[in-house]
């Protein structure tokens, strides 16, 4: 069944074809700076040649609109019509707390996620455009929305509730969510292919290390418990994102510098982290190798992104009451041997131990185990598919739509 997934940001839209039944990418792209004079589209079918160029894009739903004509186009033969697309996928941030698994959409749905708004404003109105434009132009197929935060509705009441007056989580439902729930979902649900062992039995901490990054704690397949909170700032220390602070702090910056209360965001959210910190740049890669030249402030941002991830292990640790496995993905996790190995240093006393060996030689792509022979838990760099995720839960869900009720 081929599902077409979509993720929309306020200017970009990423796309991925895929064949859900065979778990097989056909093609994926992007196309970024929607709106400004010239954007920029790349498309990527598995097989063939890829493409990228710029051309003046107005909306999302000329987006769409580019991608259906690119698979379309006689010299590409992806699809040969509109309807060989079954069902449309979409990555939804915030589902608040309606929503606690993947739902076809309607006009309920529509105004449920227009309602968290408030909740993730930079994310859930782009979502909303994107799965507008996309029913426009494929408008006789079911459109599923597969949403960041399901996964971790699972978190007891005393992992998601603050220490603050009770009134404002029944009032705004003011409460940790938490994300990159299709991420945590889908690596650990490959590290039990790994093992012999029943599910319900099992405590796995899931780390997804990107740009964005969080943790969770996987007891029995469920999340008890992540990094990341009432919005995606909080927990890790981020590329932009300045993750867990004392909250007096916003205070005394609004007196000290006289900021504004969307200075106060933006500082937050796009000028802390990795960035602030080095002063240099968000990205890891940046990073290591101006702290292999000797920059100080960069090689500070590495032991503060490593120490934070440090502690949230031993606290999910104690949370679970031990730990079969840890779990590295996503571009940093995946991708960093350096940021695997500092984040787990000095943890033997906990059966932590990573074979140096294994973490340096990994082949990317594939599901590899890096914990020494002597280690009493496994270490595991495992490629994460968001998008095969959502994918999957389309099909199913659109598949059920088109049964009739009497079977």
């Amino acid at each position: 069944m081929l599902v077409l997934v979509i993720n929309c940001g306020s200017s970009s839209v990423k796309y991925n074809l895929i064949e859900s039944s065979e778990e097989r990418d056909v093609c994926k792209g992007m196309i970024e700076r929607i709106g400004a004079v010239t954007s920029i589209v790349k498309h990527e079918p598995v097989g063939k040649k890829h493409t990228k160029d710029a051309r003046a894009i107005s909306n999302h739903t000329e987006a769409l609109q580019e991608i259906l004509d690119y698979l379309l186009s006689p010299e590409n033969k992806i699809i040969n019509s509109p309807s060989d697309i079954k069902a449309v996928g979409h990555r939804v941030v915030h589902g608040g707390e309606m929503f606690k698994d993947s739902v076809l959409i309607d006009e309920d749905v529509e105004n449920a996620i227009e309602q968290a708004f408030d909740l993730a404003p930079l994310h859930n109105p782009p979502n909303l455009r994107g799965i507008k434009a996309a029913q426009k132009n494929l408008p006789d197929v079911p459109h599923v929305a597969v949403f960041d935060t399901a996964f971790h509705h699972s978190l007891p009441a005393e992992a998601y509730l603050y220490g603050i007056p009770n009134r404002f989580y029944r009032r705004y439902k003011i409460r940790k969510y938490g994300f990159h729930g299709t991420s945590h979902y889908y690596v650990s649900r490959q590290y039990y292919k790994q093992i012999d062992k029943p599910v319900e039995d099992t405590k796995v901490i899931t780390c997804h290390l990107g740009n964005g990054a969080s943790l969770s704690a996987v007891d029995g397949g469920k999340s008890i418990d992540t990094s990341m909170g009432f919005t995606p700032l909080s927990g890790l220390v981020m590329g932009t994102r300045s993750g867990d602070i004392d909250p007096s702090i916003l205070f005394y910056l609004v007196e000290k510098e006289e900021l504004p209360l969307q200075n106060l965001h933006a500082l937050l959210n796009r000028h802390s982290g990795l960035l602030g910190l080095s002063g240099y740049a968000g990205d890891m890669r940046d990073l290591i190798e101006e702290a292999n030249n000797g920059d100080r402030r960069c090689q500070q941002a590495i032991d503060v992104f490593c120490y934070k991830i440090k502690q949230y292990v031993g606290s999910y640790i104690a949370s679970m009451n031990g730990c079969d496995a840890i779990v590295f993905t996503a571009g940093i996790g995946e991708n960093s041997s350096l940021i695997r190995k500092q984040s787990l240093q000095n943890m033997e006393y906990m059966g932590i131990e990573v074979d140096e060996e294994k973490n340096n030689n990994i082949e990317r792509g594939k599901v590899q185990k890096i914990s020494a022979d002597s280690s009493k838990t496994d270490v595991y760099v495992i490629p994460t598919n968001e998008e095969l995720v959502i994918a999957i839960d389309t099909a199913k869900i659109a598949l059920a739509a088109d049964q009739s009720p009497w079977v």
